[in-house]
């Protein structure tokens, strides 16, 4: 049984070619790999960034940027209406707690 695991791990390596390449090559290999990968990424990312520069531009141009908004505030209340609605109960159902 143990013998027919040997050859079957034997015959992998001898069809992938791995024992004909000396170490140097298969760290070579795996540089350009890498290599490859990171152009890959760049050029995605350039790609990416493009895209947000025009939808940038397109949207400055457009008028429609973040000057000028103002977050929403929240009503004031003076403490006598707050103790009054705490009370009837209302307070509690307005921000969703029973």
């Amino acid at each position: 049984m143990d013998d027919t695991k040997e050859e079957k791990k034997e015959s992998t390596s001898d069809n992938s070619g791995e024992r004909d390449k000396p170490e140097v090559y298969k760290s070579i290999d795996n540089a350009n790999l890498a290599a490859k990968r990171m152009e890959d990424i760049h050029k995605k990312f350039k790609e990416e960034n493009d895209r947000f520069e025009s939808l940038y531009a397109r949207q400055v141009l457009g008028g429609q940027t973040d000057a000028g908004n103002q977050p929403e505030k929240k009503e004031e209340i003076s403490e006598e209406d707050y103790v009054n609605k705490v009370m009837s109960g209302k307070f509690k159902k307005e921000n969703g707690k029973e």
